[in-house]
């Protein structure tokens, strides 16, 4: 059992590790190159460097403003929620911060804001949806927000975090135009389509209905053939007023089509109704290890 936690705790760790250089990488390459301001802790660390840069060359570090603009948070969210609830965010804060220090500026795009603030929204997604995915943060915000709810109770995490990144990108207005402003909000949108995509994308099925009055055949072909199990579930007809019995089925997307054709075949005129399921947990799906220790 521990050697299962710990095999479970490294890929976190690796998904935190990974996630966070490709965070970098849209910051520091593309974000701060082309003066985006996204929201978030890295969004005003790009307005500070900006604004500092007539105090030393090139301005305070992209790294070194996310971590001193951390260090509270972190200080207030142990006091708080206690050091094992925020040792993967510490964790990832640092590895962006380190992350933002050692790797280059690579000139990946130039000119074209557009499609900076695709391109952009892209890898920064992509490596937010990694770092979710080892059930971790890089602090800022989301951090800042959880411990302002934990005492305006009223409010939920994801309106506090709208209003501080809200704010944030204001700032960005003031400091860098409107211009700007409104691409980093093209950018903003398709970063969380992709994290949301890379999270639950791994994750959806499909959700069947069926209702036909071969109903004991079609559950056989399931059971036997697509290997899936379902549920019989007592319905009543109130346009016939017959009482019957409609299946219930989780499949993977790769066996809807397999499972349509199954029914079709027994029962031509059976009636199915086909919706999507964003997280499905249990045997042949997305499996729960209890031996995982919760953080």
């Amino acid at each position: 059992m521990n050697f299962i936690r710990r095999q479970s705790e490294v890929k976190n760790y690796l998904s935190i590790f990974l996630g966070t250089a490709f965070m970098a990488v849209a910051i520091h390459s593309i974000y701060d190159p082309a003066q985006l301001v996204t929201g978030g802790v890295s969004g005003l660390a790009i307005v500070i460097k900006f604004i500092t840069e007539f105090l030393m060359p090139g301005g305070i570090p992209l790294g070194l403003t996310n971590i001193i603009l951390n260090i509270p948070l972190f200080l207030v969210g142990i006091r708080i929620k206690g050091f094992a609830f925020l040792k993967k965010t510490i964790f990832g804060t640092f590895m962006l911060s380190g992350w933002l220090y050692i790797l280059p500026v690579f000139s990946l795009i130039s000119g074209d804001m557009l499609l900076i603030s695709l391109f952009g929204g892209v890898i920064l997604g992509f490596g937010m949806g990694l770092v979710f995915l080892g059930h971790g943060t890089t602090g800022g915000t989301d951090m800042a927000a959880a411990l302002i709810q934990h005492k305006i109770k009223h409010y939920s995490i994801a309106r506090i975090m709208q209003m501080i990144d809200g704010l944030i990108v204001l700032l960005g207005v003031f400091v860098f135009g409107i211009d700007r402003a409104l691409y980093a909000v093209i950018s903003i949108v398709v970063s969380t389509k992709i994290t949301d995509g890379l999270i639950e994308g791994m994750k959806f099925s499909k959700i069947a209905y069926i209702i036909t009055d071969q109903y004991e055949d079609v559950a056989r072909t399931i059971l036997t053939d697509i290997q899936r199990g379902l549920t019989g579930i007592s319905i009543k007809g109130m346009y016939t007023n017959k009482s019957k019995t409609m299946l219930f089925c989780v499949v993977s997307r790769k066996q809807i089509v397999q499972l349509k054709e199954a029914i079709v075949k027994i029962d031509p005129d059976a009636f199915v109704i086909v919706s999507d399921a964003r997280e499905v947990m249990g045997e042949g799906f997305l499996e729960t290890d209890r031996n995982v220790e919760k953080v």
